[in-house]
């Protein structure tokens, strides 16, 4: 028994004498070393593709959330346009229940990409959100004075020759926003013009309606 101790640690020492290299170091742990460098490297590598890929997911998904917005915005605008005041009240039916049920379908699908934010950003986010819905919730009040004052924000969120005055106090505001964040405002503030250039003509050409049929019938008096 104690013989067979002596030749399994001497069968032990041999083989560790067989694994030095000169300069005393082990060539099986070199060898591991080795091996652990390649899967780190391999493994980095393979971190920088998903993040490629992550980033252009967070993007498809970004544009997906910026189409249900276009899409509810375009069925709304036809559902409010002038051409359904001028069909028969048959066809108007018809074509609201079309688009109510495009509504429906387009509501059915949910799509949000979450933006990280520090308290700072958050901060800036809220009282972003607040200087906007204080206009929004005045438009009935005064149209044009509401998209002067919409036109100012949204000269500050552009990078382009604003066409009017900006509001540097809302400027100050959006720079601490997130950059996701930014764009959102920015998005938000392009609809809500569009919207009341929508609502302008369509009060424009209802008056100039209105115009002419008074026109007519002061003609057919005289």
């Amino acid at each position: 028994m104690a013989q067979a101790k002596i030749s399994a640690k001497a069968s032990e020492a041999a083989a560790q004498q067989q694994q030095q290299q000169p300069g005393g170091q082990l060539r099986g742990r070199f060898y591991r070393s080795t091996s652990m460098a390649d899967r780190s490297s391999r493994l980095l590598e393979n971190l920088d593709q998903l993040e490629l890929r992550v980033e252009a997911f967070r993007d498809a998904a970004s544009a997906m959330e910026q189409e249900k917005e276009i899409l509810l915005e375009m069925i709304h605008n036809i559902q409010n346009s002038q051409d359904m005041r001028h069909i028969s009240e048959g066809e108007r039916e018809e074509l609201n229940l079309t688009a109510n049920r495009l509504m429906g379908r387009t509501l059915t699908v949910e799509v949000s990409v979450e933006t990280i934010r520090n308290a700072q950003q958050q901060e800036s986010l809220q009282h972003a959100t607040k200087m906007i819905d204080e206009i929004v919730n005045k438009l009935l009040d005064d149209l044009e004075d509401a998209k002067i004052r919409l036109m100012s924000l949204y000269g500050a969120c552009t990078s382009d020759v604003p066409a009017g005055p900006i509001d540097q106090k809302f400027q100050s505001v959006v720079i601490g926003c997130a950059i996701e964040d930014q764009k959102k405002i920015k998005r938000r503030l392009e609809t809500l013009l569009r919207n009341l250039e929508n609502s302008e003509k369509s009060i424009t050409l209802l008056e100039h309606q209105k115009s002419s049929v008074r026109q007519s019938c002061n003609s057919k008096q005289d």
